[in-house]
């Protein structure tokens, strides 16, 4: 039997990367709790994505949109697609990312011996990051809030925190995942616009397809699609979580970014947490971060 959680029903989820994974089960867990969702992504998952829908118990509250996450006019119209269905987008989960097939470090050259360019590396990067920040971006904007406070969640990764698997691009993206989260804080507070993450540990999916079974024989735990999805779902609509992050590990959840601002002062020492602290001050007095002026 599906838990139940407060706060979802009626509201309308966008979940990219929706057709797949944990993508797909968070879909499911937003229906099953009473909200409509739509699914965007790539129009090579149309059959993933419809098969699905049909599945859902009340599948006119599901609509499945065509979606490159880098593609700007397909990101508007994602959005407005949404609007016209379903009358608003109240949470936005982040979901859609990959992982490169090759290493950073295999370096290619061409017939002339010169060294080829990483496309692939930062094609992930693009992926996880750039179009992260185009999701939080779109759901942000002002015009559609109509004075909602919204909910964005971004799905980064243990490995925006740790990283020690020397997978250059996928490790660099989540990094950078994380950051977005920091960076957001004091704009999404004034647009009423909930930010948080859910940073996912070892989890079965495509992306963990290599090595799942030895993961498995070695006894280690492991989370399911399920526990994760659960997790974004309450972090979604749960009205006290801002700036915050959820670890989800072994069928465990934490919260780290709270955990980790509590630590600073071990980290770096009482002096240099004191100067950053003050310095917050600072920008908070003057109102934020002056931008220099764009160099011609």
């Amino acid at each position: 039997m599906a838990l139940r959680i407060e706060n979802v029903g009626s509201k309308s989820v966008i979940v990219t990367g929706g057709a797949n994974g944990i993508g797909a089960q968070s879909v499911r867990t937003f229906h099953q709790n009473g909200a409509n969702v739509i699914i965007a992504d790539l129009p090579s998952e149309r059959i993933a994505a419809e098969t699905l829908i049909s599945s859902l118990s009340e599948p006119s509250r599901a609509l499945y949109i065509p979606t490159d996450i880098l593609n700007w006019n397909e990101m508007k119209s994602l959005y407005q697609q949404s609007i016209d269905r379903f009358g608003r987008v109240d949470i936005v989960v982040a979901n859609a990312g990959a992982m490169e097939s090759k290493e950073f470090y295999d370096f290619e050259t061409d017939e002339r011996g010169d060294l080829k360019e990483p496309i692939e590396a930062y094609r992930i990067v693009d992926i996880n990051l750039k179009g992260t920040m185009t999701m939080h971006h779109m759901r942000s904007n002002p015009t559609d809030s109509d004075g909602f406070c919204g909910s964005v969640v971004l799905i980064a990764s243990t490995s925006g925190y740790f990283g020690g698997t020397g997978v250059v691009s996928y490790v660099t993206s989540k990094h950078g995942v994380v950051g977005l989260l920091r960076a957001s804080q004091r704009a999404a507070n004034k647009l009423r616009v909930r930010v948080n993450v859910v940073a996912p540990f070892f989890t079965p999916t495509h992306i963990t397809s290599e090595y799942s079974e030895k993961w498995r024989v070695r006894g280690l735990p492991a989370n399911t699609v399920e526990d994760v999805a659960f997790a974004i779902v309450q972090t979604a609509v749960n009205p006290g979580m801002k700036g915050q992050s959820c670890l989800v590990a072994g069928k465990q959840t934490r919260e780290i970014e709270d955990a980790r601002a509590a630590m600073v002062p071990q980290w770096v020492g009482e002096d240099i947490a004191r100067l950053m602290a003050d310095a917050g001050e600072f920008f908070d007095d003057i109102g934020g971060y002056p931008l220099p002026k764009a160099r011609l």
